[in-house]
């Protein structure tokens, strides 16, 4: 059976914004948070973090194809997702 996957939007202290996928969000996050060396190299340094919005995404390959296509976005569109104007059923 697949593992369930899901997307996350994490925001650095500056206000940037992290797109990721896992399977446990909340162990990914707290990966992030703690630096190396398991966090994301592009995050590091940049705490606190905020775990701003997270989503099933299907199996793997589903949501490393929406992770893509949500970093393609504007971060106009990302932060209209995640105030909830618009949903990624809407956009893809």
């Amino acid at each position: 059976m697949a593992a369930d996957w899901y997307l996350y939007i994490v925001r650095t202290a500056q206000g940037a914004l992290y797109t990721g996928i896992s399977t446990d969000v909340a162990r990914r996050f707290s990966e992030h948070q703690a630096g190396a060396p398991k966090g994301a190299r592009s995050l590091r340094g940049k705490g606190p973090l905020t775990l701003e919005f997270q989503t099933a995404a299907g199996d793997r390959r589903q949501a490393s194809r929406l992770e893509w296509r949500v970093k393609q976005w504007p971060r106009s569109r990302k932060e209209a997702l995640l105030r909830g104007e618009i949903s990624l059923s809407d956009e893809i």
